[in-house]
């Protein structure tokens, strides 16, 4: 190790830093989708992530779950450097993510779905095919683990549905049993409440806020209010670059902020 990866690497251990990116830019051809962006989030946080369309929020989750190689820069989870691991790497080592749009197996039951979750990180994954190929109640631990989960995100009397026929607030309420079964440290929750009226907002919301309130969560959300009623801390970014960071007050108080984000109306 060179000695500015051990001053980096001492740098990112004697915080509280969970989750941190160095320089963090994604070039697609002549596009700059993510520019220079150094996020720091601390254990336990709610740091939301906001911008308008095209500023890169959805692209620097793909950056920081390992679904997109970074051109440059760096990725750390609980003060390693995980830039170079595949995404299933990151979540055994508690990096959870909810898309935009839900990600369940339709075709599968709710306990189906989470079960799944559950024993691809507790077994270490499939690939060891006489565990693929043992019954499901030889998974005693994968089993009660998946019932803890069912029980905790109110889905245990619809177990034995199939996901495709859950409403639409249903499939999101499993696709946050799936992420919890992974046992995450970090949650990235990409638009967790998109398409939903008033009233399934606020069930999803609250969901989130019971079964996943001790975890370090990162939100990306378009619903301002929202987002300053539930962030401790807010990143803005525009054009692929950080424009400001700080609480819901500062954020609502910043010049730039609202110039660039909400074409200089009070928030």
């Amino acid at each position: 190790m060179s000695e500015s990866d051990a001053a980096t690497t001492a740098a990112a251990d004697s915080t509280d830093a969970v989750l941190r990116t160095e320089d963090l830019t994604r070039r697609f051809g002549s596009l700059v989708a993510v520019d220079d962006v150094n996020l720091t989030v601390e254990r336990g946080e709610f740091r939301s992530l906001i911008g308008p369309n095209g500023a890169g929020k959805t692209t620097t989750f793909n950056l920081l779950t390992g679904a997109l190689v970074p051109s440059e820069g760096r990725v750390f989870l609980d003060g390693e450097d995980v830039t170079g691991l595949a995404p299933h790497e990151r979540v055994a080592r508690g990096l959870g993510r909810s898309f935009q749009i839900t990600n369940v197996f339709g075709g599968l039951t709710v306990h189906e779905n989470v079960r799944l979750a559950a024993q691809a990180t507790r077994e270490g994954g499939f690939a060891p095919v006489d565990e693929f190929l043992r019954g499901a109640d030889s998974f005693d631990d994968v089993n009660e683990h998946t019932a803890r989960v069912l029980d905790r995100s109110g889905l245990r009397d619809r177990a034995g549905e199939v996901a495709d026929a859950l409403a639409y607030g249903d499939r999101r309420r499993l696709e946050i049993a799936i992420v919890l079964a992974t046992d995450p440290e970090v949650v990235l929750l990409d638009e967790p409440t998109a398409g939903m009226g008033a009233e399934e907002t606020r069930a999803t919301m609250d969901l989130i806020d019971e079964v996943l309130s001790d975890r370090t969560l990162v939100l990306i959300e378009h619903d301002i209010d929202l987002v300053m009623r539930v962030s401790d801390r807010i990143t803005v970014l525009h054009r692929g670059r950080v424009l400001a960071e700080g609480t819901p007050e500062a954020i609502a108080d910043d010049e730039a902020v609202r110039e660039a984000y909400f074409g200089g109306v009070e928030v």
